[in-house]
């Protein structure tokens, strides 16, 4: 069962023990009108920013291959995409640069992306599911932090859907400003084509100079 709380309790609920949509039913029975879901893709690159996503999912709404982002095909990912968009869900995305993330470091900025996402929303939320373990900073709805949400609460799972999609397609957009970076291959993640890529040339403006293999390239440069 789940009980209404405060913005300041820190609940977390492991994902699995739910099948797909469950809790945000019991949520809904609870007498919650507007259950949003909230994910982040972009932790782990070394290039581009970090992108959040919010979504309200009606408890009537029903979406085909709906899942974890990182279990669909990038094909099947911008179908689901496209079906969402097309739904006019209420839906909200939160962008934190790579100077933001360098200044702030990656796990604030992450928090401030979900933030933005859900305070952008057209009509604020009464309950808010997080993916993680960590809630969101300053949100006046009672939140749960979900792991593995995105597996098992399908507001999350659409969430991380538009997150991941828009992030990539920004990614694309950062490739032919800078060619030299397959981004729409590797979207800025630490892949071996990528370290490669820096090793030759040394990082553009959209890397985050305070990760370390960033750091260590540009003091390779810095030395000639």
């Amino acid at each position: 069962m789940v009980e209404a709380m405060s913005t300041e309790e820190k609940v977390k609920i492991s994902g699995p023990i739910f099948e797909m949509g469950a809790l945000e039913r019991q949520i809904y029975k609870r007498g919650y009108h507007s259950v949003c879901g909230v994910d982040e893709v972009g932790r782990g690159p070394l290039a581009g920013p970090v992108v959040a996503a919010a979504v309200v999912m009606p408890d009537d709404v029903e979406i085909d291959d709906l899942d974890d982002s990182k279990k669909l095909s990038p094909k099947r990912r911008e179908i689901v995409f496209e079906r969402i968009v097309e739904m006019e869900l209420p839906c909200a995305i939160g962008i934190i640069d790579n100077e933001n993330i360098d200044r702030m470091n990656i796990h604030k900025a992450s928090l401030m992306a979900m933030r933005k996402a859900v305070r952008d929303l057209k009509g604020a939320p009464d309950f808010v599911l997080v993916d993680g373990t960590f809630l969101i900073p300053n949100i006046n709805a009672p939140q749960l932090a979900v792991v593995k949400g995105d597996a098992c609460c399908r507001s999350i799972a659409a969430a991380s859907i538009v997150a991941k999609v828009t992030r990539d397609r920004i990614m694309e957009r950062y490739e032919i400003l800078y060619p030299s970076f397959s981004f729409s291959k590797h979207k800025g993640y630490p892949t071996p084509a990528h370290l490669e890529e820096l090793a030759i040339g040394g990082p553009c403006e959209i890397h985050r100079r305070s990760f370390k293999p960033v750091a260590d390239f540009i003091e390779q440069y810095e030395l000639f």
